[in-house]
């Protein structure tokens, strides 16, 4: 078996949907042994996902996306026998994953404290909505509750006037278990120097903040948010996107000095409108940025965004398209880069599967495996902790694993 920089590292994962799950899935990407817990009968509900997703598809992509290069087993947590088998695979871990409500950790004892006398070099990684302390310790979440509703990036993430907007499937959760992960990735590093294991984690509150950190360490250093907000009602003119013949938008919001927008002007063939009494300072393109804008779209919408973007590159000006999602499976970039990647296994339905953004030019990283099926390692993993097959039987028998 080829080995990789995390071969032998043994990981368990006992956590559901996407974030915590997918800090596991990195690790098993750079080749540890991820044995992921889920409940017998439905499983993770990241096994649902991609077919509440609304789109038409024979393959379970999500599951696929977050759940593949692991192994799993459905095991009843309720059960006496099933936790046995849980404190069997702590005893012998490098990293336990969850994100279980605090309350339901404690019923069934997941919790840091309880473990970690079974393994103290283990690193326990724990992933919360809100955090570790305070009144909202035991509140569930998801993301876009904990990170994109309560954080302050729905509200700012709107033009004035219009209603907070819905954040996307994972948005949140797929940088949180980045977070996630390289804390972990350092809580080893601590251990390979002092022998030391510990306890990881994070939130998807802290890394909402950390992602509208931009504007809230504004208001957490004195800001006068009100100004903040009442200069952000209308943007400037260079904040706007602007949309061309073919109905594609361009972004300008990198525009952002005199010698840049005397480019622009030039390009666009506008260079009189500096010598417009309205727009003859850069305070009186704020002021009339209204006018200066529409002005700027009856421009922009003569020509098609691959006619503006050719004509931009020329002159060097930090203009870019605003993409569309359905682009991306043939973008040579995303492809050339390994953004996205044809699977390794093919027994995997989706023809293409998005990494994670970590990538090392020394380390090697486990191509996409196909995703477990529920419970589908089960045996296997419980013959590696020294069950005989007849108990192995009988636990099938009482419904402690499935």
């Amino acid at each position: 078996m080829k080995d990789y920089l995390l071969s032998g590292l043994k990981v368990v994962d006992c956590a559901t949907v996407i974030a915590a799950p997918a800090a596991a899935m990195m690790l098993a990407d750079f080749g540890a042994d991820v044995v992921k817990i889920e409940q017998p009968g439905e499983g993770d509900m990241l096994r649902m996902l991609a077919g509440i997703s609304g789109f038409e598809t024979d393959s379970n992509w999500f599951w696929e996306l977050d759940g593949r290069n692991k192994r799993s087993i459905a095991l009843d947590l309720k059960s006496e026998q099933g936790i046995e088998v849980l404190r069997k695979l702590v005893e012998g871990c490098d990293v336990f994953i969850t994100n279980q409500p605090y309350g339901v950790r404690e019923s069934l004892g997941l919790t840091y404290e309880v473990l970690r006398p079974l393994n103290e070099s283990m690193i326990y990684a724990s992933l919360t909505a809100y955090g570790e302390k305070g009144p909202e310790r035991d509140r569930k979440g998801f993301d876009q509750l904990a990170y994109w509703a309560r954080s302050g990036l729905m509200d700012l993430m709107r033009a004035p006037d219009t209603r907070p907007t819905q954040g996307l499937p994972g948005m949140g959760d797929h940088p949180t278990g980045v977070a996630l992960y390289a804390g972990i990735m350092t809580a080893l590093l601590h251990r390979e120097r002092t022998g030391e294991g510990g306890m990881v984690h994070t939130s998807l509150l802290a890394n909402g903040l950390w992602s509208v950190s931009g504007i809230a360490q504004g208001v957490m250093a004195g800001g006068d948010s009100v100004n903040f907000r009442s200069r952000s009602r209308d943007y400037s003119a260079m904040m706007c996107p602007y949309q061309t013949q073919d109905g594609r938008w361009l972004q300008f919001n990198m525009i952002r000095n005199e010698e840049l927008l005397s480019i622009l002007l030039t390009a666009l063939d506008a260079l009189h409108l500096l010598a417009d009494e309205r727009f003859s300072t850069p305070e009186l393109m704020f002021e009339n940025r209204a006018l200066l804008s529409e002005t700027v779209q009856k421009i922009i919408i003569s020509k098609d965004a691959r006619d503006w973007l050719d004509l931009f590159e020329e002159f060097e000006l930090p203009v870019n398209l605003v993409g569309l999602v359905e682009e991306t499976k043939d973008d040579r970039q995303i492809l050339e880069n390994k953004m996205a990647v044809v699977p390794d296994d093919e027994s995997m339905e989706t023809g293409l599967v998005i990494n994670h953004p970590i990538k090392v030019s020394s380390v090697e990283q486990v191509g996409p495996k196909r995703a477990p099926g529920l419970g589908e390692h089960g045996s296997e993993i419980l013959r590696e902790l020294g069950y005989e097959e007849h108990q192995i039987e009988s636990m099938k028998g009482k419904g402690v694993i499935g």
